[in-house]
C-alpha cells in the first residue's frame, strides 16, 4: 500500500513533521510554499493531505487542481483562508484545532487586566525615557475588585479560574452557561445589564456573530460602573470603539485593553494615542507553547484520518465511518438544513433541542445526523462550532438534547422533526429526503409546506387573507428581486399562512423593511443556507 502524501505549505513545528514520518507518512516540508499559489498549484495535485496555518489559501480554483486531495488541516482555530464550500464540495474533510491556544489567549487576556490595572507600558516609556514619575502612575489592585466576564466559554472559563486565583469576584453572562457549569467554575451567573452596573473590569469572550456585534455598543458601555476597564482579547467589532474612545476621554471609563480591533491590521482606530489604553497587534494565540500545540495537534488528526479514516475536529463533516456516508450523508445535509433553519428563526438562548427520527432514518447513524442537527441550530450563536464538536458545546451550555425514533413515518419513508426549545417559545419543523437525495422542507410551525433548501430564502409568516400575494410579489418585482421557487401554506382559511421563497441574491435591508410593512405580515426573516 503506498503512503499517504502530506505537503506542509506554511510554517509548523519540526515536531509536527517528525510525526507525520513516525506514522508512516511520505511529507513535504516546504514552509514559504503557501506564499506562491502558481508554484502551489502546479503540485498540490499530487498530495492526499495538505497542511497549512493562516498564509496558505485553499481556493476553490486551488481545490480544482488538487485532484487527490482528502484533507486540509489548519493548524488554529480560524479557516477564513479555506473555502468550505469548494472543498465540501470536492469530498475534502477540513479540520482545524479549536482549542490549541485557548490557554495563551486566556492568559494574555489577565496580562492585559494587569497591564491596565498598573499602568506597565505608559509607566515603562516614562521611566525609560528618564522620568521618574512614581505619583503619575498610581494604580489599582485586582484582589477583590469584580471581573465581568461576557462569554464564560472555553477560553472566558479559564479566564475565571485564573481571576478566582487572583481573588476576584467574578460575575459571568454567558445565555449557554448552566447554573452547574457556573457552580463548577465558581461564578455567578448573571445578565447583562447586571454585569455592566456592578464589573470593575470587563472582558469579552465571545465570538463575532450578528447577535454578539457591538455587544459593548453605545447605550451599553454608558450603563456601565463608573471607574471600569475594558478589555477586549476575543474579536474585533464586540465594542463600538468610537463610544468608548469617548467614555475613556470623559473619564466614565477607566481604561481599556485591546489585541483586536474592528479592522486589522489596525493602523489606525479612535483608541490610539489615549493615556488609558494599551493595545497589542493579535498576540492572544502568538507564544511558542501555542504554536506548539496547534501544530502537533493538527499531524495527528490529519494522521488518523489518513491511516484510520477517523475525522476530528472537522468544520464541514461529522464523525462518520466510510460504509454509513452514502445512506447516512443526505440525512445530515438536511438535519443541519433544518436546524439552520431555526436556529435562524431564534434570537431567545436555546435550552433544549429535540430531534424525531421517523421511519427508514431511524436506522442509521443517529449520532452523526443528530450533531449535523445541533450546529445547524447553534451556528448562529456560536459560529466556530462543527459536527464534531456539537454534542459537547451543547451539554457544556446546559442544553438538553433528546433523539425520539419512530418505526413509521406517516405517508413518508423518512421524516425528521426538529424542535427548538427556546427561552421565548418552541420552534419547530420537520423535513425529509426524496429519491432525488434533495433535503426538503415539509412542515413549518404544524403547516404543512413543500420547498427545497437554496442559498438565499425568505421566510414570511402572514394573517391568511386576500392580497397579500399580490402586495408581497409586487414588492419583490419592484426591488428586481428574481423568485426561484415559492411554496405556500396555511393552518385553515384565514388563519395563519406561511410563505417560503427561493431568492437568486439576498433581500436588502430596505426591501425586508417594506415586506414588514404589509398590514398581514407577522414576521418575515430573510435565510442563508
Amino acid at each position: 500500500m503506498t503512503a499517504p502524501k502530506v505537503l506542509i505549505s506554511d510554517a509548523l513545528s519540526p515536531a509536527a513533521v517528525q510525526i507525520f514520518k513516525d506514522r508512516g507518512i511520505d511529507v513535504t516540508f516546504d514552509p514559504g510554499l503557501g506564499k506562491d499559489k502558481d508554484r502551489l498549484a502546479a503540485i498540490i495535485g499530487e498530495y492526499d493531505g495538505l497542511a497549512i496555518r493562516s498564509a496558505t489559501k485553499a481556493t476553490a480554483k486551488l481545490l480544482e487542481a488538487a485532484t487527490k486531495l482528502k484533507v486540509i488541516g489548519r493548524a488554529g482555530i480560524g479557516v477564513d483562508n479555506v473555502e468550505i464550500p469548494a472543498a465540501t464540495a470536492r469530498g475534502v474533510i477540513v479540520m482545524n484545532t479549536p482549542f490549541g491556544n485557548s490557554i495563551t489567549t486566556a492568559e494574555h487576556a489577565i496580562a492585559m487586566m494587569f497591564a491596565l490595572a498598573r499602568q506597565i507600558p505608559a509607566a515603562d516609556l516614562s521611566t525609560q525615557a528618564g522620568k521618574w514619575e512614581k505619583n503619575r502612575f498610581m494604580g489599582v489592585e485586582i484582589t477583590g475588585k469584580t471581573l465581568g466576564l461576557i462569554g464564560a466559554g472555553n477560553i472566558g472559563s479559564i479566564v475565571a479560574d485564573r481571576a478566582v486565583g487572583l481573588k476576584m469576584r467574578v460575575i459571568a453572562y454567558d445565555p449557554y452557561l448552566s447554573p452547574e457549569r457556573a457552580v463548577a467554575l465558581g461564578v455567578e451567573k448573571v445578565e447583562l445589564e447586571d454585569l455592566l452596573k456592578r464589573a470593575d473590569f470587563i472582558t469579552l469572550h465571545v465570538p463575532m456573530t450578528a447577535m454578539t456585534k457591538n455587544i459593548l455598543s453605545a447605550e451599553a458601555l454608558a450603563k456601565t460602573k463608573k471607574g471600569v476597564r475594558i478589555i477586549n482579547c476575543a474579536r474585533g467589532g464586540l465594542v463600538d470603539e468610537a463610544a468608548l474612545a469617548d467614555l475613556l476621554k470623559s473619564g466614565h471609563v477607566a481604561g481599556a485593553a485591546f489585541d483586536v480591533f474592528s479592522v486589522e491590521p489596525a493602523e489606525s482606530n479612535p483608541l490610539f494615542g489615549l493615556d488609558n489604553v494599551v493595545c497589542t497587534p493579535h498576540l492572544g494565540a502568538a507564544t511558542n507553547e501555542a504554536q506548539e500545540n496547534v501544530a502537533l495537534q493538527v499531524a495527528e488528526q490529519m494522521s488518523d484520518y489518513l491511516l484510520k479514516g477517523a475525522i476530528t475536529n472537522a468544520v464541514n463533516f461529522p464523525s462518520i465511518t466510510a460504509e454509513e456516508a452514502p445512506r447516512v450523508k443526505p440525512f445530515v445535509d438536511l438535519a443541519e438544513k433544518l436546524g439552520s433553519f431555526l436556529g435562524q428563526l431564534t434570537e431567545a438562548p436555546v435550552k433544549g433541542i429535540r430531534i424525531e427520527y421517523e421511519g427508514a432514518v431511524a436506522s442509521l447513524n443517529l449520532k452523526a445526523i443528530s450533531a449535523a442537527a445541533i450546529t445547524g441550530v447553534l451556528r448562529p450563536f456560536l459560529p466556530e462550532i462543527n459536527m464534531v464538536n456539537s454534542a459537547m458545546v451543547a451539554k457544556e451550555k446546559g442544553i438538553v438534547v433528546e433523539e425520539l425514533t419512530r418505526e413509521v413515518a406517516g405517508n413518508l419513508e423518512s421524516r425528521i422533526k426538529i424542535v427548538v426549545e427556546a427561552e421565548d417559545m418552541p420552534r419547530h419543523a420537520a423535513g425529509t429526503v426524496f429519491q432525488d437525495g434533495k433535503p426538503r422542507i415539509v412542515e413549518i410551525r404544524d403547516i404543512q409546506v413543500d420547498a427545497e433548501f437554496a442559498p438565499h430564502m425568505l421566510y414570511v409568516r402572514n394573517a391568511d387573507k386576500a392580497g397579500f400575494i399580490g402586495q408581497f410579489g409586487s414588492l419583490l418585482g419592484a426591488a428586481g428581486v428574481n423568485v426561484a421557487t415559492f411554496s405556500l401554506g396555511r393552518d385553515k382559511p384565514g388563519g395563519d399562512a406561511i410563505c417560503y421563497v427561493a431568492v437568486d441574491e439576498a433581500i436588502s435591508d430596505e426591501l425586508l423593511d417594506k415586506i414588514h410593512e404589509i398590514p398581514m405580515v407577522k414576521r418575515a426573516r430573510r435565510l442563508k443556507f
